[in-house]
């Protein structure tokens, strides 16, 4: 079991320069786990695909539907207090601290390829590349 972030789900389904490592993340560990707060990110990154014109309206459905699918019964509410203890030590925004709060909740890694969240939370924050190069 991983956390991974709404930039690895994104890299999964949104085909692209990094669809073929989070295929290999997928492939290395299949349990992807995030908080609730995904879904909304998502969103919005298909929104902006949508308003770019890189995805047609009915392709970010699909896309949607798929992911969140994909997702079912692995999202998980994250500690309010939790959040701010993290965001209080570092420079990330509470919508990181949330997978990071989730990942130390669980004891699992969180794949990112957010440069700031793997900076400031090494012990936890694991890139894509590195996941997968990892011995199981």
């Amino acid at each position: 079991m991983i956390v991974v972030d709404t930039n690895t789900v994104a890299y999964l389904y949104i085909q692209g320069q990094r669809t073929h490592q989070a295929e290999k993340v997928l492939t290395r560990d299949p349990e992807w786990i995030a908080p609730r707060l995904w879904k909304s990110e998502f969103i919005s990154v298909l929104t902006f695909c949508v308003r770019q014109k890189t995805l047609s309206l009915d392709s970010a459905l699909v896309i949607a539907q798929e992911a969140q699918q994909f997702m079912q019964d692995n999202e998980f509410d994250v500690p309010s207090a939790q959040v701010l203890k993290l965001v209080s030590t570092s420079t990330c925004s509470s919508y990181d601290c949330e997978f990071i709060a989730l990942a130390e909740s669980f004891q699992v890694p969180l794949v990112t390829s957010d440069r700031a969240i793997l900076r400031e939370f090494p012990s936890i924050a694991v890139s894509m590349e590195r996941f997968v190069l990892e011995s199981p």
